[in-house]
């Protein structure tokens, strides 16, 4: 007790709430039943799901079976009388789409799909999208951020223009660790966050320069993901949209500002320094895309328990249930993508927790369990939740969200994805301690990887949102066994048929893990304190504009 009260005295001398000193309730009866668990896992990743699709049989499946799950543990429906909320969805099929035509005085030249480039278009409808003569302007790294004093688009009216704009933001190009987070990659590194500012600044497109180092994957990653059929919501009501998106490779950006009278390389490394004004390129592009749309609706499905004091205010747990499906090219179960760890895992863990929350008895506030759809189609589902949620952004504690639990076994390190972020990383911490383990941050935090799970859209809406699990150092094989584990995984198994469930897995690990997120979520649950995001996040501004 004397080292809580020690902590509490630090975090008040660096502003932090109460909420990050909270006391943690211990976990109710045995604990996580590892066995029940697997049982949820073998479940979810069976054939019989057919790799969980949204808009298949496998999806129905998956729906009617956490329906049924969640009305056994005496979870009432989440979304008014239902345990379904529906989430409109668009399928949009690339038909054709021309190569980037630029001009600049009487010299012309291409980009052609896919070995320099490629576009796309989120609109709606099969008719074609396009830009006729748009003139380019090269903006940086394409970021308006108040609390960094960063405005790359100061000045400037790119209304009916096309931006080209540089991946990842100022910290990671330069290292500096007071510029932006340095190398640990910020909300304004993605490409998500690059489209949506250009489509706010009245772009009509814009072209984002692919660097492999500073995107963390390679050019194929890009042509690969984009060259087949993507989603949107089917709602999106005022939401700016551009007319074309698009990728640039960085030899193409190279040719395209040489042409244009430019030093790419010269203009990147100035786009690092504060102050860096935008420059038109003095060239015009020309594109269209047209593709085929099919609408459909997927669904959420939501379980609550209800608060004893104040039911209004709410933690949520979460995790995705959808995955890619089956390949029909491949005879019989082959060709089923089952995703037993991305992410039965966290589904059985959704299950598991709202056992232990029975057990526990009615928590003071109400805790939602959010099984979300179209995650593996660019966090659809969660980004509709967090657009039409059922608790208020400012009555929402926090979130804490299961993605592709460590199934490496019992491990000493709890690695934290996005360490560094919200009051919520004090309270895990006096759970880790307690189990005689340590919590460490994620091993390459210049990945963005807290920005490409679900918990990211519920961080953008304000709610301080938690995403931890298992490390790599195993209590007795060590850290290389437990790389080994990771590395097979990647290289055999992440998103493709291989990632089947295994009964000779070792699920002790994660049942601690697990054992960990209900200590958190049940301590909120059962308090007063409103955790913030840490000075200085990118998401802090928007949580004290909810709740001063």
């Amino acid at each position: 007790m004397h080292q809580f009260f020690a902590l509490s005295a630090l975090l008040a001398t660096l502003g932090l709430s109460a909420a990050a000193t909270a006391e943690l309730p211990p976990v109710p009866g045995d604990g996580v039943d590892p066995a029940r668990y697997g049982q949820y896992m073998a479940t979810l990743a069976s054939n019989e799901f057919e790799g969980r699709a949204p808009g298949t049989r496998g999806e129905r499946l998956t729906v009617n079976y956490l329906v049924e799950e969640f009305a056994e543990l005496g979870l009432e429906p989440g979304y008014g009388d239902s345990y379904l909320q529906p989430v409109p969805m668009v399928e949009m099929t690339n038909e054709a789409r021309s190569p980037l035509n630029l001009a600049r005085d009487d010299e012309r030249w291409q980009m052609a799909y896919p070995n320099e480039m490629i576009t796309w278009s989120r609109r709606g409808g099969r008719e074609p999208h396009a830009i006729e003569g748009s003139e380019l302007v090269f903006v940086g790294y394409g970021v308006v951020a108040p609390e960094y004093d960063w405005d790359d688009y100061a000045g400037l009216d790119v209304t009916g223009k096309t931006v080209v704009i540089l991946v990842n933001d100022p910290g990671f190009a330069t290292g500096d660790e007071t510029l932006f987070n340095g190398r640990a990659m910020t909300y304004y590194g993605r490409w998500t966050y690059k489209y949506e500012e250009a489509a706010r600044q009245g772009a009509a497109a814009a072209l984002i320069v692919h660097d492999t180092e500073p995107a963390s994957y390679p050019w194929e990653v890009v042509t690969n993901s984009w060259s087949q059929a993507q989603f949107e919501l089917g709602d999106t009501g005022d939401e700016a949209l551009m007319a074309i998106e698009g990728w640039i490779t960085l030899d193409g950006a190279r040719d395209l500002f040489a042409r244009s009278g430019e030093d790419f390389d010269a203009l990147m490394n100035d786009a690092k320094a504060p102050g860096f004004e935008a420059v038109a390129l003095g060239t015009t592009v020309s594109a269209s895309v047209r593709q085929s749309v099919r609408t459909g609706v997927s669904y959420n499905v939501l379980g609550l328990i209800p608060g004893s004091e104040r039911p209004d205010e709410a933690v949520i747990y979460m995790g995705h249930w959808d995955h890619l499906g089956r390949n029909m090219a491949l005879p019989g179960s082959a060709g089923i993508y089952n995703g037993a760890v991305d992410n039965a895992t966290g589904i059985a863990g959704l299950l598991e927790l709202a056992r232990l929350y029975r057990e526990g008895g009615q928590p003071e506030r109400s805790v939602l369990f959010l099984a979300v759809t179209l995650e593996e189609y660019g966090l659809l589902g969660s980004r509709y939740y967090a657009n039409n949620p059922v608790f208020a952004p400012e009555n929402t504690v926090a979130a804490i969200n299961m993605d592709a639990m460590s199934l490496v076994g019992p491990t000493h390190d709890v690695v934290v994805v996005g360490y560094g972020s919200s009051e919520l990383e004090p309270l895990l911490e006096q759970a880790v301690v307690e189990q005689g383990r340590r919590m460490v941050p994620e091993p390459s935090p210049e990945a963005g990887f807290y920005y490409r799970s679900d918990h990211f859209n519920f961080a953008r809406a304000g709610i301080p949102a938690l995403y931890a699990k298992g490390g790599v150092e195993h209590r007795e094989l060590g850290r290389d066994y437990g790389l080994s584990v990771e590395r097979d995984y990647r290289d055999r198994r992440y998103h493709k048929p291989a990632d089947e469930f295994d009964p000779d897995w070792d699920l002790t690990g994660v049942a601690e893990d697990l054992e960990l997120l209900y200590r958190v979520g049940r301590g909120l649950a059962d308090g007063e304190g409103w955790p913030n995001w840490y000075p200085g996040n990118e998401f802090r501004a928007i949580r004290e504009r909810q709740r001063p």
